[in-house]
């Protein structure tokens, strides 16, 4: 409370972040680390109480912004095998990739970790090097004066600043009064569900096939969510399992499907099941996840402000990335604002560092390499992702079962299969899209 006081005064910040998640934290971390008077302002009861994501923070990106966390921060498990899950209605084939010895070697690839008690530490760090973090508190707009951004006026107090990072999510009315983007379509965003179930440590150990450290991811596809655009997962904790399903809310208007009975659907498949039995649920919750990519980044600089994590699209949805894409966001803006202040010049033309910094990064790289997998996906995904998963799980059912029909023979019928129920010209005509697909990302 006494903190809370002090910033209510009516002084000036060198910088406001709008958002206490990972993007604005990060961005509160480093500006304050700097020696700047630095005012983060969030709208739930805890910096991240909003926040919902799948479960795993990745360890060479937070380094960069919280160097001793793997030390000092309360994390789940050391992830060191990913599991891929192609599911049809009944069946699934999972391939996955092991590297244990990363973990021992210190070369940790992702942590799973539990968002509040995440979130919390990762504010406390912000606090101790002298950041204010002001909570409960809604911003309303945008403060402008000349064609610049000078702050931000809540419902209790106008907050004033030379430069405001606005990192207030997937949603964020900031960007939209700025008319830096319009209303948010439902083909660029998926509706994500998730559960966090309870479970004791040694039936996950069991069940994953995990040492007291060690953790699991799943990416899934098909099942209940065959044919359409989604994706499942599955993080594993120390005595938690988090489950859930991102889909395109255009996927899930034009199927009008409710999303929690997707969720149902996949906890109960039979290659799901068994990982989650005798769990009690211990969370619900549900959010919006950028899904344009690219495609759909609103203008992201201007004269006294710039943007950050989900406001800005900064989600890679083909690898699942959204927190670190926040945080290091979040940090290169921090970088950008310190340059700005020390040159006391806060136009759009000395902001534009934070764009070449993004271009530099793997940001801006990675998201302009995938940005027309979703729309190809999203056009063809009765084909991409109902047809060709459930003709990979018959092809494993039949090249696994042994029997006294000949082998050429049953390669032969599934073969012709194929082509009864999707022509050559359909065939060869997903295959170019597909040539096309992966010709963009890897030369162009």
């Amino acid at each position: 409370m006494v903190q809370k006081e002090i910033v209510l005064q009516k002084q000036m910040a060198d910088v406001i972040i709008v958002g206490g998640g990972p993007a604005g934290i990060s961005a509160a971390t480093i500006l304050a680390r700097a020696g700047k008077k630095v005012v983060v302002i969030e709208r739930g009861n805890f910096a991240g109480s909003k926040n919902v994501f799948g479960g795993a923070i990745y360890a060479k990106p937070t380094a960069e912004i919280f160097p001793n966390f793997e030390e000092e921060a309360p994390l789940e498990r050391c992830n060191t095998e990913h599991r891929y899950a192609l599911l049809g209605e009944d069946d699934g084939t999972v391939i996955s990739y092991k590297n244990p010895i990363h973990c021992q070697k210190g070369e940790t690839n992702s942590y799973t970790v539990i968002r509040a008690k995440w979130d919390r530490w990762c504010a406390e760090q912000a606090k101790k090097e002298g950041a204010y973090i002001v909570t409960e508190t809604i911003v309303r707009e945008i403060i402008i004066k000349e064609s610049k951004v000078v702050g931000i006026k809540t419902d209790l107090e106008e907050f004033y600043a030379p430069i405001t990072i606005i990192a207030d999510g997937v949603n964020s009315l900031l960007t939209k009064q700025l008319g830096l983007r319009k209303e948010t379509q439902p083909k660029e965003v998926a509706l994500g569900i998730k559960e966090v179930i309870t479970l004791s440590k040694e039936k996950i150990q069991d069940r994953f096939n995990l040492d007291d450290k060690t953790g699991v991811i799943y990416t899934i596809a098909g099942g209940p969510m065959l044919g359409m655009l989604g994706l499942g997962y599955i993080y594993t904790n120390q005595e938690s399992i988090s489950i859930g399903v991102g889909v395109s809310l255009e996927e899930l208007q034009k199927r009008n499907i409710k999303p929690y009975e997707i969720l149902n659907e996949l906890k109960e498949h039979p290659s799901i099941a068994p990982l989650i039995k005798d769990g009690d649920l211990k969370e619900y919750s549900a959010h919006l996840i950028p899904e344009g990519g690219y495609n759909s980044m609103p203008k992201i600089l201007g004269n006294g402000f710039m943007v950050a994590g989900d406001a800005a699209m900064f989600v890679n949805n083909v690898h699942w990335e959204g927190t670190n894409l926040a945080m290091l966001s979040g940090k290169l803006a921090a970088e950008t604002a310190i340059v700005a202040l020390e040159q006391n010049d806060f136009s759009e033309h000395t902001l534009e560092l934070y764009k070449k910094k993004l271009k530099h990064s793997f940001i801006l790289k990675d998201l302009k390499t995938y940005r027309n997998v979703i729309p190809t996906l999203e056009h063809n995904a009765s084909a991409f992702l109902g047809f060709y998963p459930k003709k990979i799980n018959e092809f494993m059912e039949m090249f696994t079962s042994v029997d006294s029909i000949p082998k050429r023979q049953k390669y032969r019928t599934f073969i012709k299969n194929i082509f009864k129920e999707r022509n050559l010209f359909k065939i060869a005509l997903d295959m170019l899209k597909l040539l096309k697909l992966v010709w963009g990302v890897i030369v162009r």
